[in-house]
């Protein structure tokens, strides 16, 4: 018989042998990882190989007849077109307009705490927020904006309700709202650049232009391209503002890709459906960000 204080060496081997101790402290996470994404991807794409419905019906497996029918799809196709369009007139203004928000704010203006928290607090606000603002900003008739175009001898325009201009409308209330956390990136990086390479260029004799193209914009590369990915996968991602500015209209010209699949799975109410073009799409925002980090690998070689 052994005896009870016999050394844990003699006996099964001991948990933390058998698992390593980061994994122990990792569990948690991954717990909570599988159940709440793992999971869930899974499932939709079990469904996406069905023709589940918000009806009673039990789902039959179709294979990939879904993903077959959304190629065809034209209102996909056209969705996604609009998706693009907006992650295109989006991203610019907000990688740009943000550097030059951050480069105000370096070169030392009075009051810089001020300038800080009214770039950056329009991004603390909810979207329903926002959105009722700017609604109330794009009336036709008692609209500031339009108010403003009529001092200078500028006819009203249909912000929210003329194709031609509905989407730059949804791509400006964007900007005001979430260019903010753009800014406070390229601050913290305008903030760790060394000061000696500004004091060296200002001892040969170079002017504020030269320093901002020779020392500041290179240095800012990085974060630029940093910048430059989250905004394109964040526009790419549009819903919200879109839904509650235009519920896609007018005549479907703003609803993007996001939009259509909420539409067919919860209007239309074919979850399978919906899940096939989600997939779709999830698929072309994996390309996109495996160019964008190629492109980012040969920049930084």
């Amino acid at each position: 018989m052994s005896s009870p204080h016999a050394s844990p060496r003699s006996g099964a081997p001991s948990v933390r042998r058998l698992v390593p101790p980061g994994l122990l402290f990792a569990l948690p996470f991954l717990a909570l990882f599988a159940l709440f994404m793992v999971w869930p991807l899974a499932q939709g794409l079990w469904m996406s190989l069905t023709d589940t419905s918000l009806s009673a019906h039990a789902p039959d497996f179709i294979g990939v007849d879904n993903f077959t029918e959304a190629f065809k799809d034209a209102e996909m196709w056209r969705a996604l077109g609009h998706t693009v369009w907006f992650t295109v007139i989006s991203t610019v203004p907000l990688v740009a307009v943000a550097l030059g928000m951050a480069l105000l704010v370096h070169t030392g203006l009075p009051g810089q705490w001020v300038w800080r928290l009214a770039f950056f607090a329009p991004y603390l606000l909810p979207v329903g927020v926002v959105s009722l603002l700017w609604i109330w900003l794009y009336q036709p008739d008692l609209g500031l904006l339009n108010h403003l175009l009529d001092l200078v001898g500028v006819g009203p325009v249909n912000w929210l309700s003329d194709e031609s201009v509905t989407m730059w409308a949804i791509a400006l209330t964007t900007l005001w709202w979430t260019v903010g956390f753009n800014f406070l990136l390229y601050l913290a990086a305008l903030q760790a650049i060394p000061d000696h390479l500004y004091e060296a260029a200002a001892i040969d004799g170079a002017g504020a232009w030269r320093r901002l193209w020779s020392i500041t914009l290179p240095q800012l590369s990085r974060i630029t391209m940093v910048v430059t990915v989250l905004q394109i996968l964040a526009s790419l991602k549009v819903f919200d503002q879109v839904y509650l500015l235009t519920k896609g209209g007018p005549n479907g010209s703003t609803r993007p890709i996001v939009e259509y699949v909420y539409d067919v799975g919860f209007t239309g109410y074919r979850l399978g459906y919906a899940s096939a073009i989600s997939y779709i799409f999830f698929a072309l925002v994996l390309l996109a960000s495996a160019a964008q980090y190629a492109a980012l690998r040969r920049r930084e070689k």
